[in-house]
């Protein structure tokens, strides 16, 4: 079996990611932060805004993703990310667009909406805000 992972991470608009050779790959759960390394029992999770962070031979990339999912298996991580952008693409100001989209979505939700839909919303708009303190201004 090998010792690395293969990664692959993707949006809507593109592969921004992939590798044969990660020694590790740590996502952004909903439930929290979790690192897959080689023989990692198979798992799916969703994904909160947040950093991919691939480890591979003393490197690390990072990538912003804004949600989605990830697959990871005993030699492959997936990400499907709702968006995903280089950790150098964000700023403080990219965040800040993100908070105000995230607001405005909750105000215009309808007061019928599901209490689950409404919970969502406010978690995302909440995981935005922690974001805040990780980035450049």
């Amino acid at each position: 079996m090998a010792d690395t992972l293969k990664f692959k991470l993707v949006s809507p608009e593109r592969q921004l990611a992939a590798t044969d050779a990660a020694d590790s790959v740590t996502i952004p759960g909903m439930s929290g932060d979790l690192t897959a390394m080689v023989n990692h029992a198979a798992f799916l999770t969703n994904l909160r805004p947040g950093y991919v962070v691939v480890r591979s031979g003393g490197t690390e990339e990072s990538y912003f993703v804004s949600g989605g999912f990830a697959e990871i298996s005993q030699s492959v991580v997936s990400v499907l990310a709702e968006e995903a952008f280089e950790k150098a693409a964000v700023n403080r100001s990219f965040i800040e667009d993100r908070i105000f989209d995230a607001e405005e979505a909750l105000s215009e939700m309808p007061q019928s909406a599901p209490t689950t839909r409404k919970q969502a919303a406010l978690q995302k708009l909440n995981d935005f805000k922690a974001l805040l303190d990780q980035v450049p201004g």
